[in-house]
């Protein structure tokens, strides 16, 4: 579990982050939202430590991040597991050398026990047969889950994943999405997610942060966010036509008020 008290992170004169609290428990996606410039990147270099707080705390199973040396840090940072946007795989090593990359920096492992390791993660995301391979002889997806195996090769406990459906086809997105959300269950993880995809929203978030200008402005799940009565959010999750319509959809799904045939068609005009 990471808990979040009170952070307040400014740059300058200008205010970031405004006394945001959350908690993220483990076994869930723990999604954070908002427009660009809501403080949702910020808040999460926060929570690893790329950025100092100017107040508050984070919290890492109880132990307080925020206090920590730089040997404590280090201690906590390998047990925290990084999907980054662009999915970051060194161009001039092959797919398995990309995902021994973390045991050879942090274990004292022999060749072959982490070769077996890096296989073992590699099927887990469904990546077969591409050893050998280098990063420019990947898709976009292929891409995305070997950065997923690295993540997770020194078994974490923490994986914190910013936009991990960049640039992905909305097929190969629910992908991504649902092998994160497996994973996170599978073996009990605290997974944070920065997303502007509504889909990972609706689907995976166990947990959602909604940001704005800085502040908290709504937290709830994926069933509660239906129901929201925060404008900002409903203009930011609900933007068009369509996402209303699948909001009403959803709304009948979850009360068991589904419409009658004629309505459903007219619904969908």
């Amino acid at each position: 579990m990471i808990e979040v008290r009170n952070i307040q992170k400014s740059f300058g004169d200008k205010i970031v982050i405004n006394n945001v609290s959350a908690v993220m428990k483990a076994g869930q996606c723990n999604l954070i939202i908002g427009t660009s410039g809501s403080g949702k990147t910020v808040l999460m270099k926060c929570m690893v430590g790329l950025f100092e707080p100017n107040s508050g705390e984070i919290l890492y199973g109880g132990q307080s991040f925020t206090d920590m040396n730089a040997e404590q840090r280090t201690a906590i940072r390998t047990e925290i597991g990084m999907l980054f946007q662009g999915s970051a795989l060194f161009d001039s090593q092959t797919v398995e050398q990309n995902v021994m990359f973390p045991l050879d920096m942090f274990t004292k492992w022999n060749y072959q026990k982490k070769l077996a390791r890096a296989n073992e993660v590699l099927a887990r995301v469904n990546i077969v047969d591409a050893n050998k391979k280098f990063p420019a002889e990947l898709s976009g997806g292929m891409k995305k889950r070997v950065a997923l195996a690295r993540a997770i090769v020194l078994n974490p406990k923490y994986l914190f994943c910013d936009e991990p459906n960049s640039g992905l086809d909305p097929q190969t997105s629910l992908l991504i999405d649902k092998l994160i959300q497996e994973i996170t269950k599978e073996y009990n993880i605290t997974t944070v997610i920065n997303t502007h995809d509504m889909n990972s929203v609706m689907e995976i978030g166990n947990y959602i942060l909604y940001m704005y200008k800085g502040n908290k402005e709504w937290e709830g799940t994926n069933k509660e966010i239906i129901f929201s009565k925060n404008q900002r959010l409903n203009e930011f999750i609900f933007a068009s036509e369509f996402l209303q319509d699948a909001k009403e959809m959803r709304m009948l799904e979850e009360t068991g008020k589904m419409p009658n045939q004629r309505n459903m068609d007219d619904m969908m005009k």
